[in-house]
This record gives C-alpha cells, structure tokens and sequence, in this order.
C-alpha cells in the first residue's frame, strides 16, 4: 500500500477536527491557538474555537495543524489527539469486535472526508473515492495479531493514538507497536506499519 501525495479540495468533517481540542484536555484554549491560526474555527468567548461539527475544514489546514503541534510540544501530544478519534469521528455501525472495528476503519477513515465537496465514501453504493490513502487490514491467521499498513497524511503518532483507542474498545490488553523494520512516515517513508496483538 502506497501512501497518496496530498490532494487539494480534501475536507474534514467538524466531528472529527474536535479531536484537536479533545487531545488537550483541560488546555482547550491552547489547542484552540493552533486551530484558530490555521484559520480552522473561529474564537469562541471563552478564548476556545468553536467548531461547526457537522461543518468540514480544509484537511491541508488540519495536517498543518498537526505539523505544528508536533514541532513545539512532541509528538505525545499528537498520539492523545489520535486517541481522541474513536469518540468523536464517525464509524460504520455494527463493529463488534476488534477485527470487525480494524476492518471497517478505512470506511470511517473515508466517511470523515470528502473531496470537491462529495464524501468520500458513499454507504449506499460502497464507492469509495481514492486520494487519501488508506489504512490496511491484515489479520494473521491462526494468532491474536494484526498487522496494519497505515498509509495516509496524517502523522505516525496519530494513527498509533488512533489504533491504540479503537482497538481498547474491543481488548483491554491490547499492544500497539511500530514496526520498526518498515518504512516511518516521520523519516519520510510513504506508509508505517504496525503491530496490534492481544
């Protein structure tokens, strides 16, 4: 799986941009600060960004959101804004377990974006459009384990906060790792690969 290069005319859903301002906790008017100088929001009276949820923001803005964030505070604080997702983003119904939640990430991974205006994946006909990239869903037979190819924009601290949170919906037990073997997004590599067991 190859990561795509960025696409202009991509947007976020307002649901899932929340996360931001989830991710800092009690520092909302931190998270705000690098919403707002984005030109994602617009300043609320009590100095927090008010978001329209079911409104959709520039993805380029958002990804420089996350550069920025990255830069002057770590990466920790990017991996809480990940596992902020499963709470605020939209998801396919019936995920009952860890697989049935893995597999239909990149159903929900496209349902909270959309591309010259039209979502990127439609539930009625099951189109999915392409310029996002994807996140892969690789069971091991016969084992615990699953391995997922991660090949979006979006941070590698990120997706482990994401795939940390959903997948301790289903096991509590649950590890997450990096496969330090493959490619890193943060050295400039087209996808990261990690390692979910139970």
């Amino acid at each position: 799986m190859q990561f795509v290069p960025f696409e202009d005319g991509i947007e976020v859903i307002g649901l899932a941009v929340r996360s931001v301002l989830d991710g800092f906790s009690q520092f909302a008017v931190l998270a705000s600060a690098y919403l707002l100088d984005e030109g994602i929001g617009r300043p609320g009276p009590s100095g927090v960004a008010h978001l329209e949820l079911d409104a959709w923001y520039s993805q380029q803005a958002w990804l420089l959101c996350f550069q920025q964030i990255s830069k002057q505070l770590g990466d920790g604080v990017v991996t809480q804004i990940g596992m902020a997702i499963p709470r605020n983003a939209a998801f396919p119904q019936g995920t009952q377990d860890i697989h049935s939640a893995l597999k239909s990430l990149d159903v929900a991974y496209h349902m909270n974006h959309r591309k010259h205006g039209r979502p990127m994946f439609d539930p009625g006909t099951g189109h999915m459009e392409e310029g996002i990239g994807h996140y892969g869903y690789e069971p091991v037979p016969g084992q615990r384990r699953i391995i997922t190819v991660c090949a979006t924009p979006y941070p590698c601290a990120f997706d482990m906060g994401l795939l940390m949170s959903l997948c301790r919906r289903y096991e509590r037990s649950v590890r997450v790792t990096h496969d330090e073997k493959k490619p890193c997004r943060k050295t400039g590599g087209p996808h990261c690969t990690y390692v979910i067991t139970w």
